[in-house]
């Protein structure tokens, strides 16, 4: 029972971030006997599996249907974002105390590789190009800059709750930068360096309301890309 049981951690981690990255789209279905085929397992570790993505949210099953990848409506994402936006702050509060050095070295590595993801992001999105893999490890970035802070908290379970807010997708096509918001992307970096300083200073009141305001603003770039995608105007908020 412990040998599948951690077989289905690994099968629920490596569909979440299929599910996540866009490599298996909303809408689709999971089939338990591609799943078995493909992991090479037994159908039990893949019902397990299936049900920890259920409860995050991930997956819902269908009567007669198997198991789908939710499509998250626009009212879902905004809602997801105003959640962790309060727990994105609180957790950067309780950061602030509790960074080490060696914590702080490694927010400065996140902060600068997200920074240069970001450069080139933009750069290629003011040439027209639309680079899906590497809107993916901007993504991935993002995620590893709070993921320190989240570490320094030391708080599990507060970890767990917000990470399971940020689990806001809609394919990687989603985060693929737009060249008319640039400047939401822009504002993106400055507020990660701007979180990183308030932290270094000492600042948990600060950095709380940065980290808060910056996920509220991530939701803004979001709900201007959604509106590209399905071929609206976005009205664009001053940065």
């Amino acid at each position: 029972m412990e040998v599948e049981g951690t077989k289905a951690d690994e099968i629920a981690l490596a569909l979440e971030d299929d599910i996540v990255s866009g490599r298996v789209e909303p809408g689709e279905v999971l089939r338990q006997e591609q799943l078995s085929e493909r992991f090479g397992v037994s159908r039990t570790p893949i019902r397990e599996a299936l049900r920890r993505l259920s409860a995050q949210g991930l997956v819902s099953f269908t009567p007669n249907r198997g198991v789908r990848v939710r499509t998250l409506s626009r009212e879902e994402l905004r809602e997801a974002f105003l959640v962790r936006s309060e727990l994105e702050g609180l957790a950067t509060e309780l950061a602030v105390p509790r960074m080490t050095p060696e914590r702080l070295a490694e927010l400065d590595a996140a902060e600068q590789r997200f920074s240069e993801l970001t450069v080139a992001l933009r750069k290629k999105a003011r040439s027209g190009i639309e680079d899906n893999a590497l809107a993916i490890d901007w993504m991935r970035a993002n995620y590893g800059f709070h993921d320190v802070i989240y570490a320094a908290a030391e708080t599990p379970y507060l970890e767990r709750l917000a990470k399971s807010a940020r689990r806001t997708f809609v394919g990687q096509i989603t985060w693929v930068a737009r060249a008319e918001l640039d400047e939401l992307y822009g504002r993106n970096d400055r507020e990660h360096r701007a979180i990183r300083e308030a932290i270094a200073a000492g600042s948990a009141s600060g950095a709380r309301t940065l980290a808060r305001e910056h996920v509220l603003h991530s939701w803004e770039l979001l709900d201007a890309i959604l509106d590209y995608v399905q071929g609206r105007e976005p009205v664009l908020r001053s940065a």
